[in-house]
């Protein structure tokens, strides 16, 4: 039984008997390490009108809601038991105010692919995920670690407000002034999240004219000096500059893993771009480096395209990560097995600098710290999950006495609990949810979540 019979729906509702639902089941979703949860029902979304009865429908039949923005979660939160799977890529939004700045968009639109090009006709930049296939919901609800996010903030922080559906099934808008507690927990809860964002309305910024690069390429017997070196440094690069250092199988470079250190200034003219991405010339090992490409011009289509090579489709994946705080000493040797022992040509790890840390506007998004780590593990088949897996869990183990948390975004909690919401900010979520969701109608996080590192 579709649509129309059970509610009157102008997008699908396909339930599990029906032809198509295990395609539907993981459509759109990008990591193919496939659970076999079962969702009772999963409505395809044409209009906000459809999410409404969608949610209403949920209530009535008993079900939990789940939501499908971009499916590119690797814990996979939209494919929930017994829950009805609210799928958004119908929802297709995208307009821009000249007279305000602001953009709208719906959750689904890939901010790489589809809301860049977008703003870029107006002269106007939001900054977004550097996976440009990411779509903007489930990233905006998690905080959203976008480009350059240690110099412009992040993401969230340039959500102006929210449209939402609650658990009652009524759609109200969210910011400052109206059902502002709705407004904090959407910046920052993930998946916890209690509604569903139909729409966000975005500040953007102007966009900027000029865009260099400076890449190192080092030998990983280079690994401690190089990564003691930037530890000590990238705090007093300017903050219009993104500063990540990964590991990564390049065979142009060499047949084993090199350490990259990776600079990329977002200004306006060159001579921004060499003042910006003059304190990279100090390396102490830059004699020794492999190659060296210093404040060469580039754009973002050339560092988007990069980031599809390095997240392929249709492959299976593991990934966590980790906030490092301490000194150098301490947190360059918890690292080091992570950046030096990949188990696969495909595997990387980055470490992404937020230094120096501004202090956060009040939203729900609480928890960071000056250094973030992430391991990402693609693979083809499934011979080689047990392997691949443990090898993510021995490496975030080495790092947990640098450890304050992680960003839930590329976590996943099923596999192991760990702390992602300030203390405070933890409980003031589960109050605002205990009020607009009393009866726990969204599915929330999966494996529970106990806001607490389990190591401690």
């Amino acid at each position: 039984m579709t649509g129309p019979a059970m509610g009157g729906f102008a997008g699908e509702l396909i339930l599990p008997d029906d032809p198509g639902f295990e395609a539907a089941r993981t459509e759109r979703v990008f990591n193919r390490r496939l659970p076999g949860r079962r969702p009772a029902a999963l409505l395809k979304a044409a209009d906000e009108n459809d999410v409404v009865r969608g949610v209403r429908l949920a209530r009535e039949r008993g079900w939990k809601v789940a939501v499908r923005s971009g499916g590119h979660s690797w814990a996979h939160w939209s494919i929930r038991d017994d829950a009805l799977v609210l799928d958004l890529a119908g929802l297709r939004e995208m307009t821009y105010d000249p007279a305000t700045g602001l953009a709208t968009a719906s959750p689904a639109i890939k901010g790489g692919l589809e809301l860049d090009p977008f703003l870029a006709a107006h002269d106007r930049f939001f900054p977004g995920g550097h996976c440009p296939t990411v779509g903007i919901g489930g990233f905006l609800l998690q905080g959203g670690q976008g480009w350059n996010a240690r110099g412009w903030g992040w993401a969230a922080e340039h959500v102006a407000a929210v449209d939402v559906v609650t658990a009652s099934g009524e759609l109200v808008r969210a910011d400052t002034e109206r059902n502002s507690d709705l407004y904090w927990a959407a910046r920052g809860a993930g998946p916890g999240f209690f509604g569903v964002v139909t729409r966000f309305h975005l500040r953007t910024r102007p966009r900027f004219r000029h865009l260099a690069q400076t890449v190192h390429a080092y030998r990983l017997d280079d690994f401690d000096a190089v990564m003691t070196w930037l530890h000590g440094m990238h705090a007093s690069v300017a903050g219009t500059v993104e500063i990540v250092a990964l590991t990564k199988t390049d065979k142009a470079l060499s047949d084993r893993p090199v350490l990259l250190v990776t600079a990329v200034a977002l200004v306006d003219d060159e001579r921004q771009a060499q003042e910006a991405l003059a304190p990279f010339r100090t390396s102490p090992a830059l004699e020794r480096a492999i190659t060296v490409i210093d404040a060469q011009p580039s754009t973002l289509d050339e560092q988007r395209e990069r980031q599809l090579r390095d997240n392929p489709e249709r492959h299976r994946w593991a990934v966590d990560n980790a906030w490092l705080s301490g000194p150098a000493d301490a947190v360059v040797p918890a690292m080091r097995r992570a950046f030096t022992t990949l188990p696969n040509e495909k595997a990387f790890t980055i470490w992404f600098s937020m230094a120096p840390l501004r202090p956060l506007p009040d939203m729900a998004f609480s928890l960071q710290s000056e250094i973030y780590l992430a391991s990402y593990v693609p693979w083809g088949g499934e011979a080689d999950d047990v392997r691949n897996r443990a090898w993510l869990r021995e490496v975030m183990a080495d790092l947990e006495p640098v450890t304050i948390g992680q960003y839930v975004g590329d976590g996943d909690l099923t596999s192991r609990q760990v702390r992602f919401l300030a203390d405070e900010a933890w409980e003031r979520l589960n109050k605002i949810r205990a009020g607009w969701d009393p009866d726990g109608l969204f599915a929330g996080y999966l494996g529970g979540a106990t806001n607490a590192n389990h190591w401690q």
